[in-house]
């Protein structure tokens, strides 16, 4: 058996980068489980008559559920640990990811859509968490780029796993066979990570005040909440945008609706190893934060040719781009939360941060659906390409400097 180590270690164990691979996998059913919706919504759409606008209700609940869980999941991974706190929001989400199956109809669909946010909500606070506490500044946006290549991973795959799950068994299997994914991850995840080691000053850390009085909290709140819903754009309404505007056929989705993700895989482990190689050659971590977010929002600009483009593989490629730069600026993000925060903080700032993305994600979401029935889909990705601007303004207007304070 592995032996236990310190968490305040400087080298990070074999133990260190097992747990850090059992995060990547958690994150991975995470985001598998959450695309099984966009990616049968074709299906569901015909069968069920929906429009762009109800369509939006149903994904607005799964993010209704994740924004009001965030902030006390946070509080559940600081005081209960990672250890405890994993294993039950993936068994909580993995049974409202197969209730999905058991839904005719509108409101059905988004309560079980609202239960699987809820989930769903803490799997984000507890790796962020759990790579401050094991891992050097030097490599906390490596491993936070890691980590969240999972939910590339998980995107990307999804098309083809997923949509040939329902072709051949139906959209009700397509929920219900990913949820047993989760259930087979939590026995290796209660082995690998073994006793929770005691985490000083959470047993009082419980509350949010001190946190809200601190700009930098604020500022890296709003540059999660500016960022993230291009993510989330893209995975919701990736392949509904390529089946009704592009002419796409369910078979192209699956083949090539996965390749924007694939991207964004690559921009995580790139994004967290430029801001690690910068920092190894001398650069302070502030200097090196600051030249990744900066070259992460210079490739969402991508997004705003899209609608100009001739074909749908045109598009698909100035998406990849776009995704490219959204996955650069999530790995660095993460780092920059474990340079700034105490590890005892980092998972309810990090539940306060996704608290304030689920708000804009809610609000963009049913608005997104509005402007595409009513419009097009071209100010959508206007905006796509613009929001991460104001998430920069937010790092040097707010955070400013990037390095330890004092909550």
């Amino acid at each position: 058996m592995l032996p236990f180590v310190d968490l305040t270690s400087e080298n990070p164990s074999r133990r260190h980068w097992l747990i850090l691979a059992l995060l990547f996998f958690s994150i991975t059913i995470n985001l598998l489980d959450r695309q099984v919706l966009s990616l049968v919504a074709p299906i569901l759409r015909d069968q069920f008559h929906l429009s762009n606008t109800q369509y939006s209700y149903i994904v607005f609940s799964f993010l209704l559920g994740l924004t009001l869980a965030q902030a006390p999941a946070g509080a559940l991974m600081d005081r209960r640990g990672a250890r405890f706190g994993m294993v039950f929001i993936t068994l909580w989400w993995s049974a409202a990811n197969a209730l999905h199956a058991l839904a005719r109809s509108v409101a059905a669909f988004s309560v079980f859509r609202f239960l699987l946010g809820v989930g769903e909500s803490g799997n984000y606070s507890a790796g962020v968490k759990v790579i401050a506490q094991r891992f050097p500044p030097q490599q906390r946006a490596l491993a936070g780029g890691i980590f969240n290549t999972g939910s590339v991973v998980g995107a990307l795959i999804a098309p083809y796993f997923i949509l040939s799950i329902a072709t051949r068994y139906g959209w009700q299997m397509a929920f219900l066979l990913p949820s047993t994914l989760g259930l087979l991850w939590v026995a290796p995840w209660l082995v690998v990570y073994g006793p929770e080691t005691a985490n000083p000053g959470a047993a009082t850390a419980t509350s949010f005040a001190p946190l809200l009085r601190c700009r930098q909290v604020w500022g890296i709140m709003l540059m999660r909440a500016l960022s993230g819903p291009v993510n989330h754009f893209y995975w919701y309404w990736l392949p509904e945008y390529l089946r009704r505007e592009r002419s796409f056929s369910l078979e192209q989705i699956g083949i090539w609706g996965g390749l924007p993700f694939f991207f964004g895989g690559l921009g995580n482990v790139a994004g967290g190893g430029v801001s690690s190689l910068l920092m190894a050659r001398g650069w302070t971590a502030d200097r090196a934060r600051k030249a990744a977010f900066a070259l992460a929002v210079a490739l969402c600009f991508s997004s705003l040719g899209v609608p100009l483009c001739a074909t749908g593989y045109q598009a698909l490629a100035l998406i990849c781009g776009a995704s490219f730069g959204i996955g650069t600026f999530a790995a660095t993000w993460i780092g920059a939360v474990g340079d700034l925060f105490p590890q005892q903080v980092t998972a309810r700032v990090t539940g306060l941060a996704g608290m304030t993305e689920g708000c804009m994600n809610m609000a963009l979401t049913l608005a997104t659906g509005a402007v595409v029935d009513r419009y097009s889909y071209f100010p959508v990705f206007m905006g796509a390409g613009l929001i991460p601007v104001l998430a920069l303004a937010s790092l040097f207007v707010l955070v400013r400097r990037i390095e330890r304070v004092s909550v």
